[in-house]
């Protein structure tokens, strides 16, 4: 039996919206040290940002994120302010 090679991965056009978010949240790798994490939050404002999601408060509260030098109020508000530039 043998093992296939992993899938190859897709990257996002640099003007795309995902892009823009996953980037955003990549920014914060000293306050979310664990990339899974990063991922997982990014992909949860993914679902704000298209209207089917919790502000970004709820979404770092519910995402139970292991932080680190900063609190889950204070992460909210910065995240909140690239979340409103990236719309605009």
């Amino acid at each position: 039996m043998t093992t296939k090679a992993p899938s190859a991965i897709k990257l996002f056009p640099e003007d795309s919206i995902e892009k823009k978010v996953y980037s955003l949240i990549e920014n914060f790798k000293d306050n979310i040290p664990e990339p899974n994490e990063r991922n997982r939050l990014a992909f949860s404002l993914l679902g704000y940002l298209r209207g089917e999601g919790d502000e970004p408060l709820i979404t770092v509260k519910r995402n139970k994120l292991n932080l680190k030098n900063i609190t889950d109020e204070e992460l909210a508000k910065k995240i909140a302010e690239g979340l409103n530039k990236i719309k605009n």
